[in-house]
């Protein structure tokens, strides 16, 4: 069946013009511009430095070898203030609030999409690129949209949702199609050594991982201890401060019980975790604000397809605005969405409409 997608090859998408590719250090980015140079682009690089001067110094030097040996031009931006306005301090508040937040989707809008993006438009550049999997298709529905990875099991469109339509147009992703064991096998055949051959942790900011220590570092008010109850009401326990906790979460909770027990929901007002049984993990539904709209809300079909994490199969629902939010009915079982999370919407071929925030 013709779905109406159609993926433009990269050279005519790029071939003379001027394209900003955003290079972390890291295998995707560097590819991408290697890629990006072999389609005739006039590309130049752009690095941020999200985390301070002192510590990108490892990726600046090896970016300013490998660059040097691609005649390409590297600028460099110290974004730390930018980014700890934008995405850090942002990220602190949720948790205050009991939220979950996803800091990756929303630093690029904010600052890869946004200030990285405009510092690349003062040097004249046309379109940013990026080493996300993720592709620009044209399809005769909607025209040119965001749309999932050839590699689905690489696929980044979720982390792009939010990111405006705008922004999306002026964008290049030279990986869309590729997989991750292609990514490393171009390098290698082309002789390209990566400045930072290693993944990134999954926040950037946050040492090993450790949101909880984090947190305290930052010197932030916190919530303090109170009780555990289940959905009746029942007191079953006490938790260690609502921040420690995200829905879903079953180790860690200190809670004897004869049944396993996962965390279902947070009342910050009254200082309440409220836990369940796996049986009560099941959710009908989920309401979403700050919705980025990458297709308008009319040309949306009956049955959109939602997913509500990353590492997650996208599942089908029926979507209503209520207000300025969308309230999303679930179709089939579904698991309890995390308030503060990200929802990103599908058409069932895997273009994206759109994403917000999970309230509740």
């Amino acid at each position: 069946m013709d779905t109406g997608f159609r993926y433009p090859e990269l050279h005519e998408m790029v071939a003379g013009r001027k394209v900003a590719m955003a290079v972390s250090g890291g295998a995707d980015s560097l590819l991408s511009m290697v890629l990006l140079k072999e389609s005739g682009a006039d590309v130049a690089a752009v690095h941020g430095c999200f985390l301070g001067m002192e510590k990108a110094e490892t990726a600046v030097a090896g970016l300013k070898k490998r660059c040097a040996e691609l005649d390409v031009p590297l600028h460099v931006f110290d974004l730390t203030s930018e980014f700890d306005r934008l995405v850090v301090e942002p990220f602190v508040q949720e948790y205050l609030k009991g939220n979950t937040p996803n800091p990756c989707a929303l630093c690029n809008p904010e600052v890869k999409f946004g200030v990285l993006n405009s510092a690349a438009q003062g040097f004249g550049a046309e379109l940013l690129g990026t080493g996300h999997y993720v592709r620009i298709a044209e399809v005769a529905r909607y025209g040119r949209v965001l749309a999932r990875g050839a590699d689905q099991s690489k696929d980044q469109s979720y982390f792009l949702s939010l990111v405006p339509r705008d922004s999306l147009l002026k964008a290049i992703f030279p990986l869309g199609g590729h997989s991750k064991d292609q990514t490393y096998a171009e390098l290698d055949k082309r002789g390209v050594e990566i400045p930072l051959p290693s993944e990134s942790q999954e926040i950037c900011f946050v040492p090993d991982d450790d949101y909880r220590q984090f947190l305290i570092d930052r010197n932030v008010k916190l919530p303090g201890p109170g009780l555990a109850v289940l959905s009746d009401g029942r007191k079953v326990g006490k938790h260690n401060g609502l921040w420690r906790y995200t829905q879903g979460q079953r180790r860690g909770l200190g809670i004897s019980w004869k049944a396993p027990l996962y965390v279902l929901d947070k009342d910050m007002e009254r200082n309440l975790l409220i836990v369940g049984t796996s049986d009560e993990l099941e959710s009908q539904g989920c309401t979403a604000d700050s919705f980025n709209f990458l297709v308008d809300f009319a040309e949306w079909p009956e049955t959109v397809f939602i997913q509500t994490r990353y590492r997650q199969r996208s599942k089908p629902a029926r979507a209503a605005q209520v207000g300025s939010s969308l309230k999303f009915d679930f179709i089939e079982p579904h698991s309890r969405p995390t308030p503060g999370q990200i929802v990103a919407v599908y058409t069932e071929e895997g273009a994206v409409l759109g994403g917000g925030i999970i309230r509740e």
